[in-house]
């Protein structure tokens, strides 16, 4: 059974708050250990708020190095590109920000799931950090529950592959490079954020059915070894 421990706020700016300062508090104590911190951060929109309220943090940003723990195959520059967003945020802090893929590349899925492969080798694994959101259907990083083998299955050595949405979402219907399984819970921390009645219920049933949930989500969490922190605001 994973060990859980749950965090509740009445609003997402309380819970925004809450969640960069401790991530910042992960940050300072990597830093002081190691001399740098390495970082899987979560994109889209929802953590926008979070990272702004982290890059406002006084600390040694040029040791930080991040990354995305999923990311759209879409042109260089583009405004659906999670590297793009936690660059605007935290690469005009100082932290150093690494994208999976070279959005000047036409990739095809294998391609863009190979190439983030390959530079994921770069980190120092376990990160110091992964952090993840949960969509309503159970998804996690990018990947979904119609399409979760690849990534959920993946042998421990690899890191990333690509992903085919279906179907597509329709905030964003691109496809993607997402983390495995393994690469997720290759962490010395690991905390989910989540907003609202519905994506609790579907995160607490997936985290009660385990290994044999059928959402992403709860394949992911069933297999995890250190403690889990989970965010949750009421909106």
């Amino acid at each position: 059974m994973i060990e859980v421990e749950w965090w509740e706020f009445e609003d997402h700016e309380t819970l925004a708050s809450e969640v960069a300062g401790d991530i910042g508090f992960i940050i300072e104590k990597a830093i002081e250990t190691n001399g740098k911190a390495e970082l899987a951060l979560p994109g889209g929109r929802t953590p926008v708020p979070i990272l702004e309220t982290l890059a406002k943090r006084d600390f040694d940003w040029s040791k930080v190095r991040v990354f995305p723990t999923n990311e759209r195959i879409v042109p260089e520059g583009s405004e659906h590109s999670n590297y793009e967003m936690l660059e605007r945020i935290l690469g005009t802090a100082g932290a150093t920000v690494e994208p999976l893929i070279d959005h000047a590349q036409n990739w095809s899925t294998k391609e863009a799931g190979q190439s983030a492969d390959a530079r994921l080798a770069g980190f120092s694994w376990p990160v110091d950090l992964v952090w993840v959101g949960m969509g309503e259907d159970g998804s996690t990083a990018s990947i979904f529950p119609n399409q979760m083998d690849d990534a959920i299955n993946a042998p421990k050595s690899r890191r990333a592959v690509g992903v085919s949405p279906d179907p597509m979402p329709e905030s964003a219907p691109f496809d993607r490079v997402t983390l495995t399984r393994g690469a997720l819970l290759s962490g010395h921390t690991m905390i989910v954020t989540l907003a609202g009645p519905k994506k609790r219920e579907v995160l607490e049933k997936a985290i009660e059915d385990g290994p044999l949930s059928n959402v992403p989500i709860g394949r992911v969490l069933a297999e995890v070894e250190v403690p889990v922190d989970i965010y949750w605001s009421a909106n």
